[in-house]
């Protein structure tokens, strides 16, 4: 059969080109329309967050590091409508090159507020050169993002997000005092569920990270929001031996609110404590209620604990964003910080150390 009918002649494959052509110009402009914010977008990520490393550690030690991802069976998460148990992810620094039988202090870190589990990536590759595990939670739903094991990210509830926006304590105490109570309950339940599943495997695991970890000496330390639940964990807990807390308020300590004060826990605080301020708060302690106890700590401090003020730097500057993103710093600030951001930093991560050596290593009434 003669299929000449069937071909296309070359007028007819000249019209489907120029009416493909005309097809794909507004998938071209679409393409371009779509690539543009993509790019202001990477632009702006890479204006905001240019390479960096975090600083050099100074310790003897190797380090090598891993992740985890525990789930809580007694809890269910709160932030979610499925029933799910609530599930924490770890990010451990720790000694690579340890010897035989070797353990070390276990150190567990909070992050702050809208922070991220290598917020102080610097700080805890410092403590785990000279011979500290260190296990740093991302808090899910709490942190900007958290990556479990199995890969799936979890970002901030929008809710919880909103709330640090809009809580004010000078305008509404009891408001603020219900905020506190369900932060301070979902930290500090992260951060005792972690120490007890890394006691737990310590006990069993003969190989793991674990293994590492000498369960008499333990030290629990935080930025902010993450400080305020190191602060309160260890009034729960009789195996912690000593806290940081990085600009951080006792929000644990505030135990109701009373003709529109806050009413204070009068229990005496159970373990040393370094206190670190940034100029950002150091001046403003005795301003803001949430911050008395520590305004009340400046000239009654118990015996053990210090308080320390690095001036020179703002909140963000006690953390790594320093080095991540300048720019966002001193947006975030209010301007241009005159310190040496890594110089800073150094300072930060020196009297955590000294503060760490010398209340879980130098005395052995330190130990359980």
């Amino acid at each position: 059969m003669d299929d000449s009918m069937n071909r296309p002649t070359n007028l007819h494959r000249g019209r489907r080109t120029a009416a493909s052509r005309t097809h794909r110009m507004p998938r071209a402009v679409w393409r371009l329309a779509f690539a543009l914010p993509l790019a202001v977008i990477a632009l702006s990520l890479a204006l905001l967050f240019p390479p960096h490393q975090p600083l050099a550690a100074t310790g003897p030690y190797t380090i090598a590091t891993t992740r985890s991802t525990y789930t809580d069976s007694s809890r269910i998460e709160q932030f979610s409508s499925s029933g799910e148990k609530r599930s924490v992810n770890v990010s451990f620094w720790y000694p690579q090159n340890a010897g035989v039988g070797e353990t070390f202090p276990l150190i567990v870190f909070s992050h702050g507020g809208l922070g991220t589990e290598d917020s102080n990536e610097s700080l805890y590759l410092e403590l785990a050169s000279h011979g500290y595990v260190v296990a740093s939670i991302g808090h899910p739903y709490h942190a900007l993002w958290t990556k479990e094991e199995g890969g799936r990210t979890t970002f901030v509830n929008l809710d919880y997000f909103q709330e640090l926006q809009q809580e004010d304590p000078q305008r509404d105490k009891p408001g603020s005092y219900r905020l506190y109570q369900q932060w301070m309950a979902t930290r500090m339940g992260d951060i005792g569920f972690v120490i007890d599943t890394i006691l737990d495997e310590a006990a069993n695991d003969s190989d793991g990270v674990a293994s590492l970890v000498d369960g008499a000496r333990i030290g629990v330390m935080g930025h902010s929001l993450g400080g305020a639940a190191a602060l309160g964990i260890a009034r729960q807990r009789a195996d912690i031996d000593a806290v940081i807390a990085l600009e951080a308020p006792f929000l644990a300590d505030i135990v109701g609110v009373e003709n529109d004060e806050f009413v204070w826990t009068d229990e005496s605080y159970p373990v040393p404590v370094l206190n670190i301020y940034s100029d950002s708060s150091w001046s403003h302690l005795s301003q803001w209620p949430q911050y008395a106890r520590n305004a009340a700590w400046l000239t009654d401090a118990p015996a053990t604990a210090v308080n320390l003020h690095l001036p020179g730097g703002g909140h963000f500057a006690l953390t790594d964003l320093s080095l991540a993103s300048p720019l966002l710093t001193r947006v975030l600030e209010g301007g241009h910080a005159p310190h040496d951001r890594k110089v800073y930093l150094q300072d930060v991560n020196r009297a955590c150390l000294e503060f760490f050596d010398r209340t879980l290593r130098d005395s052995d009434l330190n130990r359980r």
